[in-house]
């Protein structure tokens, strides 16, 4: 599926990339119009937008953001921009379903990973953040399995670790207007899920390919 580029879709990039002042380098993988999935620690509601922003253009007009339902439809001008601009797919944080069997979490979490895998499709990327909720920015936390369950649905799409610094002392946690500084974002060497590989060990291998990544901006 493809999408009409939204007329403010360059001015917003512009934007968020001016008030992160975020400076990209690619350590391990250049910019490609394969399909990505992009997964990268989490500490500031910012953190889609900048990444987002940071892809050049033709990459980023098939990029999907996965965003927290109630905090993207909490307002219209979000509501807007998630639909219209980033073309977002709402992950619902308090979405339940019920098998047959009784397992709620389960039914309700191979549902998601049905639609994100849906909403890549034949030519999309997709954004995410592994850790499923904000972290301090000091340390990454375990991840989600859901990484595991994609990468396994799709095992064509290239899974690319992505480490975002800054970003929580922009936006910190509660606060609504950002403060200009800058931050730093940085892209690995793509990884797949190996042959007999668990979702455990992949999920820590993932989680510390984002972790390098820090060494690598501050080195």
């Amino acid at each position: 599926m493809s999408y009409e580029i939204h007329p403010v879709a360059s001015l917003l990039a512009a934007v968020a990339r001016g008030i992160s002042g975020v400076q990209v380098q690619w350590a391990g993988c250049e910019p490609d119009e394969r399909q990505r999935i992009y997964f990268a620690n989490h500490s500031s509601h910012l953190d889609f937008v900048v990444l987002w922003s940071a892809l050049p253009s033709e990459i980023r007009a098939r990029t999907r953001p996965i965003a927290a339902k109630d905090y993207w439809e909490a307002t219209p001008l979000r509501r807007f921009l998630a639909n219209n601009v980033f073309h977002a797919v709402f992950l619902d944080r308090g979405s339940t379903g019920k098998a047959k069997n009784g397992s709620e979490h389960h039914f309700a979490g191979r549902h998601l990973i049905e639609e994100m895998a849906e909403a890549i499709g034949t030519g999309n990327s997709l954004i995410l953040f592994p850790e499923g909720t904000r972290g301090t920015g000091e340390k990454i936390g375990p991840f989600r399995s859901g990484l595991y369950h994609l990468a396994m649905h799709r095992p064509d799409v290239e899974l690319v670790p992505a480490y975002l610094e800054n970003l929580n002392r922009i936006l910190p946690k509660g606060e609504f207007f950002p403060v200009p500084m800058l931050s730093l974002l940085t892209f690995g060497k793509p990884l797949r899920v190996e042959e007999g590989e668990d979702k455990d060990a992949f999920l820590e291998r993932a989680r510390e390919a984002v972790s390098s990544l820090r060494r690598i901006g501050n080195a």
